[in-house]
């Protein structure tokens, strides 16, 4: 990353409901903890509510769970995207700050760059030139 990168202070979460209900429940999100939010002020990052409409999520994104682990519960399952598709997602925006994401991720082996080309594949066809795009792009940041 260069060192003039700045690291995002948001985090995206998408609600898991059927759609109308994931749609108000992003504006909730967005409403009450969003950019310029006294959940920002307080704690110095904002919640971005996003929906389905707005995600390039890959077919079969709900059907690879990921297990998060609590160190005072026990282990639970719980519907996160899982990493690879994220990252599909992510360059499917294709904005500077997720390129520097991805490409941090696959520098250190964190994601698998042949998983997330496969899950690109997979995008709906409403996205299918951004996923071009970024199929693209992943593949020369194998010769970078």
């Amino acid at each position: 990353m260069p060192a003039d990168a700045t690291m995002s202070v948001e985090i995206d979460i998408l609600p898991i409901a059927d759609n109308t209900e994931t749609e108000r429940l992003a504006d909730l999100i967005e409403g009450g903890a969003g950019e310029f939010s006294p959940f920002e002020e307080l704690h110095g990052f904002s919640i971005d509510g996003v929906d389905l409409s707005t995600s390039a999520l890959p077919a079969g994104w709900r059907d690879r769970p990921v297990k998060v682990q609590n160190t005072r519960r026990r282990a639970s399952v719980h519907r996160l995207v899982p990493r690879q598709d994220l990252c599909a997602a992510k360059l499917c925006a294709f904005r500077e700050k997720d390129q520097h994401f991805v490409a941090a991720l696959a520098r250190f082996a964190l994601v698998d760059r042949e998983t997330i080309l496969s899950r690109l594949t997979a995008i709906d066809e409403r996205y299918r030139r951004a996923a071009e795009l970024a199929a693209s792009w992943l593949r020369s940041l194998e010769t970078r």
